[in-house]
Parts: structure tokens; C-alpha cells; sequence
């Protein structure tokens, strides 16, 4: 979301103090309807014209990043800290990110300007699967292993079932590596499930996502989503909304 006066300034149309006075005059319609606020917020989805003439609207794009650690999954950050949009500088358009992964996480994030897609995505139930490796400290046990691919009980539920690949574990070296697969979007759902078995997070890092992986892409490094990827994509949601 972005105010209207900005993205009548970033449109061309006018600067930004003109586009101010173009829509306290009433010279400016959001999606048919006058709007004379300034703070009025709106989308890359939204209908604008300004006396008349419709703004054109920004195609629309999707993006795959792998995600660095440290760096904030938003547009911006109030503390000053390095956001996503810093490794997609020299895209034009005004995308944001899908969803989010926490500052200490890497991996997969998609990128958008497409309001439609993004809510598809992040929408409760799409139940998308998401795959991620794990390294923790601490040995978890076969048991352990078989309570996470069955559910665990959180906070604010019982996890869906997951599945889970053991990877490496080690007594000696007090760790344990895994691929754990969820179909949910909790905030911090992993971590928390880790923490459930008193077992600390040294590696996190999103591999997978419906049927999107990395590739060869090393940290910082994005590509933009094939226009058959957005397809299939959206049809794995409708599948699961429908199941």
C-alpha cells in the first residue's frame, strides 16, 4: 500500500505537493469514486485517474529471493536495518513481500505487486507446503521425530502434520540436522516447534515452497518467477482450498 499523492508523483502525472492539490480540488478518483483525503492509502490494484485520465497500472511481476539472514522481510524498517528490497534495487516496480521470514531466517521469499496472488498465498487455507532445513542443538530422539510429523501441541494449537527427513545427528557434537515440511504459516512455527524439545535453532533456512526450490541461487540472488510457476502456484491453492 502506498498514498495516493506518491504514486500519482511516481506515475509522472504531477509532483507530489500538485498531486496534493489535484485531490483536495476533487480532481482525482480511486476505482470510480472521488477521493479528496490525503492519507488515502491504495494498491497496485486500485483504479486511479486524475482529471479524467486513468493512471496506467504497473505490470504485474513475482519474484523468487533467497533471502539472506539479518535482513527484515518488509519495505521498510523503523530501526534503520537492511529490508529485501535492498537486493531487488533495480526493479521498477512497487512489489513487497509475500508473506515474510523471520531477520535470523534465509531462503525462499517471494516478492510481488500482484495484491490477488499475495493473499492467495498467504491466505490460512492454501496450506502450501513450505520446506526448510534445520540444524539444532540438541539430539532429537526417533520419538521426537515422529510427534513432529504427527502434530505437536503450541501455543495456539496443534501443529498439522509435517514431514520430517532426518539429516544428520550427533550425540557427540549435541546436534541435530533435519528437513522438516509444514503446511501452515504460523508466526515462527518451526523455531517454536523446535523449542517445544528444549532444542535451540543455529540453522534456519526455507528450501522449498509449494514446488519452488532455490536452485542455484546463492544468498542476495533473485530471478523472476516463470508465468507458468504463477500458474501452478495458484492452482495448488485452489486445490487445497477445495479439498
Amino acid at each position: 500500500m502506498e498514498r495516493l499523492q506518491k504514486t500519482i508523483a511516481k506515475a509522472g502525472i504531477a509532483s507530489r505537493r500538485k498531486a496534493e492539490e489535484l485531490i483536495v480540488s476533487g480532481k482525482v478518483k480511486v476505482n470510480g469514486v472521488v477521493v479528496t483525503e490525503l492519507g488515502t492509502q491504495v494498491s497496485p490494484d486500485d483504479d486511479i485517474s486524475v482529471n479524467g485520465v486513468v493512471l496506467k497500472k504497473e505490470e504485474k511481476v513475482y519474484y523468487l529471493l533467497n533471502k539472506p539472514r539479518r535482513v527484515i522481510s518488509s519495505v521498510s524498517d523503523e530501526k534503520g536495518r537492511e529490508t529485501v528490497l535492498a537486493y531487488l534495487s533495480d526493479v521498477r516496480e512497487r512489489i513487497y513481500p509475500v508473506g515474510r521470514l523471520d531477520y535470523d531466517t534465509s531462503g525462499i521469499l517471494l516478492l510481488t505487486n500482484d495484491g490477488d496472488f499475495a493473499n492467495a498465498m498467504m491466505h490460512p487455507s492454501s496450506h502450501l507446503p513450505k520446506t526448510y532445513e534445520v540444524a539444532v542443538t540438541g539430539v532429537l530422539t526417533d520419538d521426537m521425530l515422529n510427534r513432529l510429523a504427527r502434530g505437536i501441541m503450541l501455543s495456539d494449537g496443534k501443529t498439522l502434520p509435517a514431514e520430517v527427513v532426518l539429516l544428520e545427528r550427533s550425540t557427540k557434537k549435541n546436534k541435530t540436522v533435519l528437513h522438516i515440511t509444514i503446511q501452515e504459516g504460523r508466526n515462527r512455527e518451526v523455531r517454536r516447534m523446535m523449542e517445544y524439545f528444549h532444542c535451540e535453532v543455529t540453522r534456519l533456512n526455507r528450501i522449498g515452497y509449494g514446488f519452488l526450490d532455490l536452485g542455484n541461487l546463492r544468498q542476495g540472488q533473485y530471478r523472476k518467477l516463470r508465468s507458468f510457476e504463477v500458474r501452478k502456484l495458484l492452482a495448488m491453492v485452489k486445490r487445497s482450498t477445495e479439498d
